[in-house]
């Protein structure tokens, strides 16, 4: 598995909407994302850099491998 980049909440965004997520909201400082037909919310932190860790669960969470989110995010 390859290793996760350091990025922003706004990129990780980015990506994840041409995954077909769509912003729901924003709250305080995150920004929440749904999705038809997938049960979970995403609620992602509007932070200069996100953690690997968060941003891996956040990659599992949205139902993705990490190859194809790095895919989404050189789009």
């Amino acid at each position: 598995m390859p290793p996760l980049p350091v990025i922003s909440g706004r990129e990780a965004v980015r990506a994840l909407q041409k995954a077909g997520w769509l912003i729901a909201r924003r709250e305080s400082s995150h920004i929440i994302l749904i999705k038809t037909g997938v049960p979970v919310n995403l609620s992602v932190p509007d932070h200069r850099t996100l953690d690997r860790g968060l941003l891996r669960k956040l990659v599992r969470a949205a139902e993705l491998s990490v190859e194809e989110f790095l895919l989404l995010l050189d789009d």
